[in-house]
């Protein structure tokens, strides 16, 4: 479907993003784009829509009239109801489209119809952009931090919408977002960015096998709990907690009967996108930076 053989984006003198090994997008899948502001995320997005100049091969199978995009803010005519606003947009008449009728009902979003924009909530704002995109059918969808700025239910709620809705379609869906657990629901794949690298690609469980091993036991950061655990590998991770890496079954049983012995309460998990991402950084940068 698309294929970046190798890729240079620049802003001036400032590089903002370089691939240099092939990244693959096929049908069907289902790509989580990560990385901290600056990151590359919306710069590699905007290259593969072609929307900004770029050095480098990307080899598309697709029309851009056949991929859409979701953008992390966007505004809309509040001087006429948002059905007017619809039906100008999509250019169809909305009692007699069926696709855009069930997404309407799909979002529970009869009832807005007749609200101007300015008096939509953040996320009824959020369901009216992706009734206009999912209504026109493409063959890859980019999602750009679609639940930014709405409160955990409504982001958690548009997820489950998401999910839902593409559970049995073949679009091919980028998923930029910062909020982890939004994409352990939606992707099967992670694509890190940082400062402009592209960090790791590739299956979302065997990245967390590449770094952090088969399984990993997540408890609280604390001089006890440090102690305790002290003759285990630990993982890199954010500063509350402490991730204990299991490589195979012995020395999770191991761990855990430590753990168990003390009353400590822990996670168990074989698929913490964020951990693994810390990770994969720390080598990386490791790597690139021997000999420098």
């Amino acid at each position: 479907m698309i294929t970046i053989q190798e890729l240079k984006v620049k802003y001036g003198d400032k590089v903002a993003l370089t691939i240099n090994e092939p990244i693959l997008i096929e049908p069907n899948d289902r790509i989580g784009v990560i990385g901290s502001n600056g990151a590359g995320k919306t710069t590699l997005v905007n290259a593969i829509l072609g929307l900004i100049p770029y050095h480098g091969t990307i080899l598309r199978d697709v029309h851009p009239s056949e991929m859409g995009v979701h953008m992390q803010f966007n505004e809309y005519p509040s001087t006429v109801p948002i059905w007017m606003v619809m039906e100008a947009i999509l250019n169809t008449d909305l009692k007699s489209n069926a696709l855009v009728n069930e997404l309407i009902d799909f979002f529970d979003f009869r009832e807005c119809l007749k609200k101007r924009y300015g008096k939509l909530s953040g996320g009824q704002k959020q369901r009216l952009t992706l009734i206009l995109v999912l209504s026109q059918d493409y063959k890859i969808l980019f999602f750009d931090e679609v639940t930014s700025g709405l409160d955990f239910e409504t982001r958690q709620r548009l997820i489950d919408l998401l999910v839902k809705w593409y559970s049995e379609k073949e679009t091919t869906l980028c998923m930029i977002s910062h909020y982890y657990q939004e994409l352990s629901a939606l992707v099967d794949k992670i694509l890190l960015l940082d400062e402009g690298n592209v960090i790791e690609y590739g299956d979302r469980q065997d990245l967390f096998r590449k770094y952090c091993g088969r399984t990993i036991l997540i408890c609280d950061n604390n001089p006890v709990n440090r102690q305790l655990i002290s003759p285990f590998p630990i993982l890199k991770s954010a500063e509350h907690m402490i991730a204990v890496k299991c490589i195979d079954e012995q020395t999770e049983a191991e761990a855990v009967k430590v753990l168990q012995a003390a009353n400590v309460d822990y996670i168990r998990s074989s698929d913490d996108i964020e951990i693994m991402s810390i990770n994969a950084k720390e080598r990386y940068y490791a790597t690139h930076t021997q000999g420098n």
